[in-house]
């Protein structure tokens, strides 16, 4: 079986959130032309200002806030 080729993965959609020291991503992918997929991901930045790839776990209530317009952008795109 193939593994995965980062050349057949196609971004459709994607805009961030920024916080203090996260930035919240939302996107739609769509691999080797297949089903458009939403994809929500957390970077945290370190206090060297180093950004570096986080599990998006639990939101607090302003995260969700300003990522749900951006969920709500990101379907609309899925059609």
């Amino acid at each position: 079986m193939a593994g995965f080729d980062p050349s057949l993965d196609e971004e459709i959609f994607s805009k961030k959130a920024e916080f203090d020291n996260t930035v919240i991503t939302i996107s739609v992918m769509s691999y080797n032309k297949g089903t458009k997929k939403l994809q929500i991901s957390r970077q945290n930045i370190s206090a060297a200002g180093e950004p570096k790839w986080s599990k998006l776990g639990r939101l607090t209530k302003e995260e969700a806030q300003a990522i749900f317009p951006l969920m709500k952008e990101a379907l609309d795109n899925m059609d």
